[in-house]
């Protein structure tokens, strides 16, 4: 499989990802010390809706477009605000009411970090990384690069501040996907044992993605929490229905804070029987 997340961009996935993803950054924004993102596999940056890939599968409307038709209750309106935020952002120009992009990780992350915040977005995939180069050209404090995301654990660990989130996102084309993921974590707890890492999995292989929690689970003395949230029971024509995010040295009110947008994103993105939301920590 030839992956361009252009065709799931603004999914149920990316939603759950992208929601987490914004509540751990404005965490670490609490302290004053600056931190360093690094985002492994950043994809293109942002994500044209109208475009021939979203167009041909729509996933975004089934995901992001609603949570946004919805009047949230005021608790989880505050948490799912800044990560909102991020995406009016992109289309504070629209002159319809309908979105017109959606931002990548990378995007959603450069606009909640402070000015002297630092972001290194790595992609190898040719085309969409120089639309990543386009997109964060002469943005401060910024750093495109064109590495293979395993390569990229290896020369970017640690970072000089010492302070950071690492948000690994693979595309998952190999068959052993999860076993090179897993070799990838481990390379980058021992680099950087301190940092927050944030890790994306799809939940096709039930079996491969408990062998992955139970890896880190095993390793000493790490805490983490690991969250799935599913649409669906799984059948013919949906595709994913189940996603997983494990974070590791997450922020103390992470966990509370998904219990409150966890079960309504598991309403709101709901396909039928089986939607639901999980949420297991080990401290």
């Amino acid at each position: 499989m030839n992956y361009r997340h252009a065709y799931h961009a603004g999914n149920f996935a990316d939603v759950f990802k992208h929601a987490v993803l914004a509540r751990i950054l404005t965490y670490m924004k609490l302290k004053p010390q600056p931190f360093r993102v690094i985002d492994t596999h950043a994809g293109a940056g942002r994500y044209d809706l109208t475009g021939v890939e979203a167009g041909k599968t729509g996933e975004w409307r089934d995901g992001i477009a609603r949570v946004l038709a919805v009047n949230h209750d005021n608790q989880v309106a505050s948490l799912l605000a800044p990560y909102l935020d991020a995406v009016a952002a992109v289309n504070a120009d629209r002159q319809s009411g309908e979105l017109t992009f959606y931002p990548g990780s990378p995007v959603i992350a450069r606009h909640l970090m402070r000015y002297d915040d630092y972001l290194v977005a790595n992609e190898c995939h040719p085309e969409d990384a120089e639309l990543l180069s386009a997109e964060f050209r002469n943005v401060h404090a910024t750093k495109i690069l064109k590495l293979d995301g395993w390569q990229a654990i290896k020369s970017l660990l640690p970072p000089k501040e010492r302070r950071g989130l690492v948000l690994i996102d693979p595309p998952f084309e190999k068959a052993n996907e999860f076993q090179i993921l897993a070799d990838g974590l481990m390379e980058g707890l021992r680099r950087f044992e301190t940092g927050t890492f944030l890790i994306w999995y799809p939940i096709k292989d039930m079996a491969a993605a408990n062998r992955l929690v139970a890896m880190v689970h095993d390793r000493p003395r790490t805490k983490y929490l690991d969250t799935r949230l599913a649409i669906s029971d799984p059948f013919p024509g949906l595709g994913l229905t189940h996603t997983g995010l494990l974070v590791i040295n997450p922020p103390f009110t992470l966990r509370a804070e998904l219990e409150v947008i966890g079960p309504a994103l598991a309403e709101i993105l709901a396909e039928g029987t089986g939607a639901g939301f999980h949420l297991e920590t080990h401290d």
